[in-house]
């Protein structure tokens, strides 16, 4: 299988578990289980699945985030909530987002259908040396009779087994967390200042990221890739897609197609209702 495929069904899917990041009905959950602020919601819901761990697992597998930011988040969340009650208030606000923002589609034949296919997707998904995947891939699925809801874990499982195939594309290419969103940031594909604000990195640590990409021969003084850049930039993103592979593998060219068919409005409903242009959807092609 061609592994544009693997990049293609993230593009799609992506914005079915993304939106749980963005939406006011997770940032009101949160709070009601306890926890204070948006970036304590963050990390505490997107880590729960592991279990209260210590932020240096957190800093491991999230990756290019400033480490005192997550220090500053956890383990302070667990002294607060629990993660069983965080786990029980994410899924229950991607059912109240998903319910809001795609109305009587969450109980349409076409949600069943996309739910079956992108379950049967994961099972290509193996643990080995994937631990955000693993984490997760251990909670029980929702109901079938909430196929929404299995579609959206689904793809959480399908995201996190990708984003732990792309932390390890970035540690083979000897990116720290900081040189790899300098590198994001210089494609161009975000206005500037997002990635380095987002992730919290101070001025002299996003200034030295860019003096180390720099010194390698990525980055031109102008911020912009150098064509040495923009190919270590593109093999990062090759072997990611590589990586994702097994899933779509398992689910065969025609099921992905009939995939992205269905799902692709509806990605495109919450990408304009809920995430704001922060997430893209593809064309089609």
């Amino acid at each position: 299988m061609d592994p544009g495929v693997s990049h293609r069904m993230h593009r799609t899917l992506e914005p079915v578990h993304g939106m749980i990041y963005f939406v006011p009905e997770a940032h009101q959950a949160y709070a009601a289980a306890g926890l204070k602020g948006r970036r304590m919601g963050y990390f505490a819901s997107r880590s729960a699945a592991l279990g209260p761990v210590p932020p240096d697992v957190v800093i491991a597998t999230f990756y290019n985030f400033n480490p005192d930011l997550v220090r500053g988040a956890l383990p302070g969340a667990w002294a607060l909530s629990d993660p069983s009650r965080v786990l029980e208030a994410r899924q229950a606000a991607a059912d109240r987002a998903l319910r809001r923002m795609l109305g009587d589609a969450v109980g349409a034949p076409e949600m069943t259908e996309a739910a079956e296919l992108a379950r049967r997707a994961t099972d290509g998904c193996r643990p080995e040396g994937r631990p955000l995947y693993a984490a997760h891939a251990a909670l029980p699925w929702p109901s079938s009779t909430d196929p929404h809801l299995v579609l959206w874990h689904a793809q959480t499982l399908l995201r996190e087994f990708r984003g732990d195939g792309h932390v390890a594309a970035l540690v083979t290419a000897g990116l720290t967390g900081v040189e790899a969103l300098v590198v994001h940031q210089a494609t161009g594909d975000l206005p500037p200042g997002v990635l380095q604000t987002s992730r919290a990195w101070s001025d002299d640590e996003w200034a030295a990221g860019e003096t180390s990409v720099r010194e390698r021969g990525w980055l031109a003084e102008d911020g912009t890739l150098t064509d040495a850049g923009r190919q270590a930039r593109r093999e990062v993103e090759d072997l990611t897609d590589r990586l994702a592979l097994p899933c779509w593998e398992v689910l065969g060219e025609e099921s992905c197609t009939r995939l992205r068919h269905l799902v692709r409005p509806w990605s495109r409903t919450i990408a304009e209702r809920a995430l704001a242009g922060a997430l893209t959807v593809d064309d089609g092609d």
